[in-house]
């Protein structure tokens, strides 16, 4: 690692002010992402701000019509919340696929939202959901929020600070596993709620999660497996590697669109 300064803010008006006032400094959440790229020599930021101690920051609830999840709030949390599981218990199946338990009870949603990996679990399920993220700053629409490979919406100086989810019909995810990582080669989470169905997906596409809006079509339809039969995405939007080409993840978005739709019907 090169050389940094450290700050444990207390506050989120605290963790802003650092990040204003630090040219480059980086946020830390759960860390899963930003200390191995440290230990590797691929960032250097000045200045690391760890949001450990920001309690605001943590914490789940539900108001009304609504979950609200606080963006420090671990995958573990979010797994064995019974809050989460009464009121939409497939994200509890989203949170506990992620990694492996060290990943889950270190890693957090805010951190996994901020960073936008292309084969992470959270932007489908918060796409399919129409989640809205709020920061320090502002509130952002799922939609208008994930802007390509590890690329977002947020602003330099801007810190999320939770996700409100309105709480659907119906909802599943479903995924692929790399058997090594257990990132998604691909996944796809189907929800059915008060913004109609949407599906979104994960691991496959070239610029990141995305909308499937055919399948959206054939689900609103009839929202059962059979209604996806014929349809399928375009290979040259998919990513192709040595894990699977680009024919074979248009093949497992089907596979496991209509994985995700039998698991939002149990």
């Amino acid at each position: 690692m090169y050389a940094f300064d450290y700050q444990r803010p207390s506050t989120v008006n605290e963790a802003a002010a650092l990040l204003a006032n630090g040219s480059g400094a980086k946020l830390l959440a759960g860390g899963q992402t930003l200390i191995p790229t440290m230990k590797q020599r691929l960032a250097s930021p000045p200045l690391v701000v760890d949001l450990r101690d920001v309690a605001e920051l943590r914490g789940i609830d539900r108001t009304n019509d609504r979950l609200v999840i606080g963006a420090m709030t671990t995958h573990a949390q979010v797994a064995e919340s019974a809050v989460v599981a009464s009121t939409i218990p497939g994200l509890c199946n989203v949170a506990e696929g992620i990694g492996d338990p060290h990943v889950r009870h270190r890693g957090t949603i805010g951190g996994s939202l901020a960073n936008n990996d292309p084969a992470a679990d959270y932007p489908a399920a918060v796409l399919a959901l129409a989640a809205t993220i709020y920061t320090n700053k502002r509130e952002i629409a799922a939609d208008d929020f994930f802007q390509g490979l590890f690329t977002t919406a947020l602003e330099e100086d801007e810190i999320i600070t939770r996700v409100s989810f309105p709480i659907p019909e119906r909802f599943g995810y479903a995924k692929f596993p790399n058997p090594a990582s257990r990132y998604a080669m691909v996944g796809v989470a189907v929800a059915k709620g008060p913004q109609g169905v949407r599906v979104a997906v994960t691991g496959a596409g070239q610029n990141g999660v995305f909308r499937a809006t055919d399948m959206e079509a054939a689900l609103t339809n009839a929202f059962t497996p059979d209604a996806l039969k014929g349809i399928s995405v375009d290979p040259s939007l998919m990513n192709s590697d040595i894990h699977g080409d680009a024919n074979y993840r248009a093949h497992l978005v089907t596979v496991m669109a209509r994985r995700a739709v039998q698991a939002a019907a149990a």
